[in-house]
């Protein structure tokens, strides 16, 4: 079992910056892949960045690439999403999840079983 616990969020104007925290509980952290979703009112919720358990191998979203960038601490048990040049269209609730490290990397939302209760971000103009 994992419990994820967000923090980071809040409000910026566009063009700024903010680093969204998840901190992990478990014994078994650098096991877990991780990675971080999103949701806009009124849209699905979608794939963000996704780190392997070792934190070799990453993927980013089109949307987010060169702007956005996932990161963790295996001895913090911590994952990090950098998100640099905010827009307006980057305002939504991000969502922390993790599921067993495989050898691909996941971006469906449902191949992660854990989820934290997520922490809003919000971009004005």
């Amino acid at each position: 079992q994992v419990q994820l616990v967000e923090s980071g969020g809040g409000l910026v104007q566009a063009g700024g910056s903010l680093r969204l925290s998840c901190a992990a509980s478990g014994r078994t952290f650098s096991s877990y892949a991780m990675a971080w979703f999103r949701q806009a009112p009124g849209k699905a919720r979608e794939f963000v960045a996704a780190i392997s358990g070792s934190g070799r191998l990453t993927s980013h979203a089109d949307s987010v690439l060169g702007r956005f960038t996932i990161s963790r601490d295996n001895a913090k048990k911590t994952v990090y999403l950098q998100m640099n040049s905010l827009k307006p269209e980057d305002t939504a609730v991000y969502y922390c999840v993790a599921d067993r490290d495989k050898p691909n990397l996941p971006v469906g939302r449902n191949d992660y079983q854990f989820w934290g209760q997520g922490t809003q971000v919000t971009v004005s103009s």
